[in-house]
């Protein structure tokens, strides 16, 4: 009997497609749109409440990236136990994320907050020129080309999905961003904080009057959206080399999934980037040669037809 590898190398050579393999692609398309989905949504939470198109969020991602890997180290310099750097990773998925949250924080308190009202060129400019200096300190820090990190032992090899041994690394990582996710879209759409965040986004000169501190509530929601960058830089640690430049791929496809799903739009973030992360990886299997450019093609076409994107309000692409 041909063994599973065998028969999808022969499917692909016939133009024919298994139905166990393309399931498995989709599982990996789910995997890829779970960064992006992550991503998209800390994005489109900052530029909903403060108008501000944050070039640094691939930045942040990297830095959650780091985060994970130098507190591993530092765990298993200080701690005899084996489990140990296996603990901090779960630990990191809070950790991390809280600490770059933190740190995104001082950025819009010191920086950022000085230029609301202005053209929004300026904080443009100031995002990427945060993305060039982080990444020179990174880089004088941790040298150009990074180091791996090892995927916790409970989370590696495979899992029996019915149709396949899939790794279990991965359906980890679409667990946790379907979670956050639906977090995320839970507490902006149905809770008293969310209900205040919508208003301030809308009027927030009326939700000054009725006594809401506006600013505060600006600074956290930054917070917060550099924190889901960070997560997806945690969550991506174990997958990739960790290096200062590893956000700058992933944060152009991420700005084409929020205008593809509609800028300030949560649910458009989280649809749009599991989506697109299914399209790329089913068009790296069909044609190949325009995986990398299917997002870029999407975008265009929605641009033309609804430049508000497809969840997005007229009012948010003017």
């Amino acid at each position: 009997m041909r063994s599973a590898p065998n028969r999808n190398r022969r499917a692909r050579r016939t133009g024919s497609l298994s139905p166990d393999y393309l399931l498995t692609q989709i599982f990996n398309g789910l995997a890829s749109g779970a960064f992006y989905a992550l991503l998209a949504l800390g994005l489109s939470v900052i530029f909903g409440m403060l108008r501000v198109v944050n070039f640094a969020h691939g930045a942040m991602y990297m830095l959650g990236a780091f985060a994970t890997y130098y507190g591993a180290q530092f765990v298993n310099a200080r701690v005899a136990d084996p489990n140990a750097a296996q603990v901090w990773f779960f630990a990191s998925l809070l950790i991390a994320p809280a600490v770059v949250g933190l740190f995104g924080i001082l950025l819009e308190v010191t920086l950022l907050r000085r230029l609301y009202g202005l053209d929004p060129i300026y904080s443009l400019l100031l995002t990427f020129a945060l993305v060039l200096i982080i990444e020179d300190l990174m880089r004088l820090a941790a040298g150009p080309l990074g180091s791996p990190f090892a995927t916790p032992p409970v989370l590696a090899g495979v899992t029996n999905i019915g149709f396949t041994l899939y790794p279990t690394y991965k359906l980890f990582v679409i667990v946790i961003s379907l979670i956050v996710c639906a977090l995320a879209w839970f507490i902006v759409e149905r809770t008293p904080i969310g209900a205040r965040i919508r208003a301030a986004t809308e009027n927030p000169v009326l939700v000054r009057a009725l006594g809401i501190d506006v600013r505060r509530l600006v600074t956290i929601t930054f917070g917060v959206g550099i924190a889901l960058a960070a997560l997806a830089g945690v969550l991506n640690a174990p997958q990739t080399n960790v290096q200062p430049n590893m956000g700058d791929t992933i944060i152009i496809y991420t700005f084409a999934i929020v205008v593809i799903g509609g800028l300030g739009s949560i649910v458009g973030s989280i649809v749009a980037g599991f989506a697109l992360g299914l399209l790329q990886t089913i068009g790296a299997v069909v044609f190949p040669p325009i995986s990398t450019t299917l997002i870029f093609i999407v975008m265009v076409i929605v641009i033309v037809f609804r430049p508000a994107g497809l969840f997005g309000k007229p009012e948010s692409a003017r």
